[in-house]
């Protein structure tokens, strides 16, 4: 009997030891008797989404997890724009742009903060409003704002993605970048690019919105920075791919759009301070799915990462803790139930992610229990899966649930399929 599959994705699960915590990661100091006994009742492993010491961002790692190659990325920006329900175009190329405050220092331009939500939107709307449509050496740039002055650029006529960020470091002070091409194709429209940005600069500079800001105080709204260049691209869908169909229930519009962009469903589940509550619906709205017929479903919560980015080991510790409490009932008689996460979001020291490893769970029917008896990743370490990396999560899910295609075997024609197919296509 072929199962479905339930994924259940605690965004930035993985820590490190923390000295406040005794020695140990906030998942090994948590209490969580629902997360030990399903380590008790299946198969442990620990994850590296892309390799071990590797700090992937959550697109990557998701892209990684869901079986899918670097290659095959049409990259963050085109996930951003599906996310918000925006029409991508192959020929186009897309980029995420952010309007900036910045200041000039005798080595450039430093970025210095980020418009407020609330506060800041009606200027921020207003300022990227006149930088869209500019033209710069056959390439035309246009911008549709999203909130607070982030925006989708679109870049139509002969451009080229490969280039990189000017605004890549995730932090509040660091030097804007010019943007460069990475190979020397990408020539162009790198150096379209940095015209663009100038030429924005000087809008932004005479826009009466800035005149106004500093006459109250506030700092100028003055660059605007791109980065996750990318392009669509044509790859075979989840269900080409792994012989499954069905939903990605989460609130990140770039993770929607991920889900978009390879044929899955998707539901879009707000966070709030509750993360328990935030859980408990997401589970809800996964049985509905699977009692819909759904053979695959895949559910995404921020929570422990965003409780990793407090610094604070002893909230993440909490964090992992309110999350078990919801974990007690699981459909176990009916479906391979997987609890991981993404990434390593340790709660110290200043690091965004880390390439530590992340606890991996496997459990539900003929799952084998292995010597494993607690939740975290010394324990999990040395279960039965050992030490996998992201594109080993979906062909270990499909082995689970009695759905691993046959090697040797070429029953589709879909690049990379490593799932039993639902589609064929009989001889009449």
């Amino acid at each position: 009997m072929m199962y479905p599959i339930l994924v259940i994705l605690l965004d930035g699960l993985g820590d490190r030891a923390h000295a406040v915590l005794g020695g140990r990661t906030g998942n090994e100091a948590a209490t969580t008797p629902n997360l030990d006994r399903l380590a008790h009742e299946g198969s442990c492993g620990v994850i590296y989404s892309v390799g071990p010491g590797r700090a992937p961002s959550s697109e990557v790692a998701h892209w990684a997890l869901l079986g899918y190659r670097p290659e095959e990325s049409p990259g963050r920006a085109v996930f951003e724009a599906l996310g918000h329900g925006r029409e991508v175009d192959p020929d186009e190329v897309f980029a995420f742009a952010a309007l900036r405050p910045a200041e000039r220092r005798e080595d450039g331009l430093w970025l210095t903060g980020r418009p407020r939500y609330g506060e800041d939107e009606e200027d921020a709307a207003a300022l990227v409003a006149a930088c869209d449509g500019l033209e710069v050496d056959g390439l035309r740039f246009s911008l549709e704002h999203l909130r607070r002055g982030e925006a989708i650029l679109r870049v139509s006529g002969e451009a080229d993605e490969r280039v990189t960020d000017s605004d890549a470091f995730f932090r509040d002070r660091y030097p804007m970048l010019r943007p460069q091409a990475l190979v020397p194709e990408a020539a162009p429209t790198a150096a379209a690019a940095e015209q663009w940005t100038r030429r924005t600069m000087e809008i932004l500079e005479a826009h009466p919105v800035n005149a106004g800001r500093a006459e109250r105080g506030l700092p100028a709204l003055n660059v605007i920075t791109l980065k996750w260049w990318g392009r669509s691209k044509q790859v075979p869908t989840f269900r080409e791919r792994h012989g499954l169909r069905g939903t990605f229930i989460a609130e990140s519009a770039f993770l929607r759009g991920l889900a978009a962009a390879i044929g899955l469903e998707t539901i879009e589940a707000p966070e709030t301070k509750d993360p328990r509550g935030d859980l408990r619906v997401r589970l809800a709205l996964a049985d509905e799915r699977l009692d819909a017929g759904d053979t695959f479903v895949f559910v995404h919560l921020k929570a422990t990462d965003e409780a990793g980015h407090t610094k604070d080991p002893r909230a993440k510790q909490r964090t992992i803790e309110l999350l078990d409490s919801e974990l007690g009932v699981l459909p176990l008689d009916r479906a391979v139930v997987c609890v991981t996460g993404d990434h390593c979001t340790p709660a110290s020291p200043e690091v965004i992610h880390s390439g530590d490893p992340v606890p991996f769970v496997l459990a539900g029917p003929g799952v084998r229990a292995d010597s494993v008896r607690s939740f975290g990743e010394l324990d999990c370490a040395a279960g039965i899966l050992g030490q996998l990396r992201g594109p080993d999560m979906m062909p270990v899910l499909l082995n689970a649930a009695d759905r691993p295609l046959y090697l040797g075997s070429r029953p589709t024609p879909f690049d990379g399929a490593d799932g039993y197919p639902d589609i064929l296509e009989p001889l009449t």
